[in-house]
């Protein structure tokens, strides 16, 4: 039996991968519900995601499994409008003629800009197309200085400083070039016309992670039991799993880790140097929208990073008639201020926050307020990442059977992403039929080398 710690979307892909070709496989969570940052709160009509979500159209495993699954058809392609708030106003940057209009830029600066969005290095008048391609070339890159280089420095202070302050605050400046060019294609589907392309699923994210559990068998699925051991010296041997009935050791043949990376150096002593920044995010139920966008950046001094209006993205009778925002923001540390408020006081921080920017604004159309919080929702994507990513299989750096696919591991890079958890799970999940497929057939071999010995020596 293989093991799988975490209930999140990797270990739900890993087990479903591995029930597939034969294997049996039981998956621990150690909270009261699967799906880890894709954990869902009721609504008046459709569960919505306690931490916002979406698909670009990079994503295919994400998709393929759900058609896989039957869910195929509950994929929902969409336009996600976007815009940047400045100086009171909030300015639509989705199509050609609003990035044109965008003030803040000269029109050099909307060039440069452009051409790096398409990714064309026009560096010495000689325009490069895909000049971009092999990210690892700039995986040591300083993002400011590759910015400038490569933009403006009008471009850099006055579009994407903010931005990336907004995202890793005082981490900015450690994070490389190549988590930008990432991003870059990861979120690189437009209609010129419209806008950005985004996918969503009806239902919400629930109708993945529940076809999921179906697919896996509810009764490989325990809840509230936390795996605090991992019984190994060459191999793995067992994991101790402490549910409220009491603990228990459980015989596996191997344990696929699909957690953070401090559940992993907890179970097996194999330490990450990934430093990871937690987030806030509440979710404002509302009788009225607040803005026809549904991802407003925010570039002016606001107690919070982003407003992402769901339900100016899904349709707001999926849920009752309510209108949904997400106001979000990362930190860099568990002591900073804003991680130590209660939720009361995030409440009325944040929505002070939304009227100092909106005056019209009403806050008596917020008749609900929840806040979720996740000390390590994102890595920071610094300088020197991919030599620390976490191999999947960690047979040499810990014992045989013991695998890897939490938020630490390649998948994860250049952007974390559900569909970056279904790859990992898989991948994790891959090895270990690949060391089964070895294994039954390495002994065949060893029998077929020895008969040949044996006839040539007659």
């Amino acid at each position: 039996m293989i093991g799988i710690v975490g209930g999140g979307v990797a270990g739900l892909a890993a087990a479903y991968r591995l029930q597939e070709a034969g294997r049996e496989v039981e998956v621990f969570e150690a909270g009261d519900a699967v799906g880890g940052l894709a954990a869902t709160y009721p609504t008046a009509g459709d569960r919505i995601e306690k931490f916002y979500h979406h698909l670009s159209k990079s994503e295919e495993t994400i998709v393929d499994l759900a058609e896989e699954l039957g869910v195929g058809d509950a994929v929902e392609w969409r336009v996600g409008r976007n815009a940047y708030y400045v100086d009171g106003v909030v300015h639509p940057l989705d199509t050609p003629w609003q990035i044109l209009a965008y003030p803040h830029l000269s029109l050099y600066d909307k060039f440069r800009l452009a051409m790096l969005m398409f990714e064309v290095d026009v560096r010495g008048g000689r325009p490069r197309p895909n000049a971009y391609e092999d990210l690892a070339d700039y995986e040591d890159v300083p993002i400011r200085e590759f910015l400038v280089e490569h933009t403006t420095r009008s471009v850099y202070e006055n579009f994407w400083e903010p931005l990336l302050r907004a995202k890793f605050g005082s981490r900015a400046e450690d994070v490389s070039a190549a988590w930008l060019l990432g991003r870059v294609k990861f979120r690189g589907e437009r209609d010129l016309r419209r806008g950005e392309i985004l996918g969503y699923f009806e239902g919400g994210f629930a109708t993945l992670i529940d076809a999921l559990v179906e697919a896996v068998g509810r009764e490989n699925v325990t809840t509230g039991a936390r795996v605090t051991g991992v019984d190994f010296d060459d191999s793995v041997r067992s994991l101790t799993v402490e549910t409220d009935a009491g603990v228990e050791q459980r015989a596996v043949d191997g344990v696929v880790i699909a957690a953070m990376p401090t559940v992993l150096e907890a179970l097996t002593g194999y330490e990450c140097d990934i430093d990871f920044q937690g987030s806030v995010c509440a979710l404002a139920t509302m009788d009225d929208s607040l803005t026809d966008t549904y991802w407003l950046n925010v570039a002016d001094d606001a107690p919070f990073g982003a407003l992402i209006e769901h339900t100016n993205f899904v349709p707001p009778e999926r849920y009752g008639g309510d209108h949904l925002l997400y106001v979000a923001s990362y930190v860099q540390s568990l002591e900073e201020e804003l991680w130590r408020l209660s939720d009361a006081e995030v409440e009325e921080r944040w929505l002070a926050g939304v009227e100092d920017l909106f005056p019209a604004f009403d806050r008596s159309s917020v008749r609900e307020f929840r806040v979720a919080r996740n000390p390590r929702t994102a890595p920071v994507y610094e300088r020197g990442y991919l030599e620390m990513v976490v191999p999947y299989d960690l047979g040499a750096a810990v014992a045989d059977g013991v695998y890897y696919a939490g938020m630490a591991s390649r998948a994860q890079y250049p952007e974390r992403s559900l569909n970056g958890g279904v790859v990992a799970g898989f991948e994790a999940a891959d090895r270990i039929l690949e060391q089964n497929r070895e294994a039954v057939e390495r002994p065949a071999d060893d029998r077929a080398r020895s008969t040949g010995g044996a006839n040539r020596g007659r």
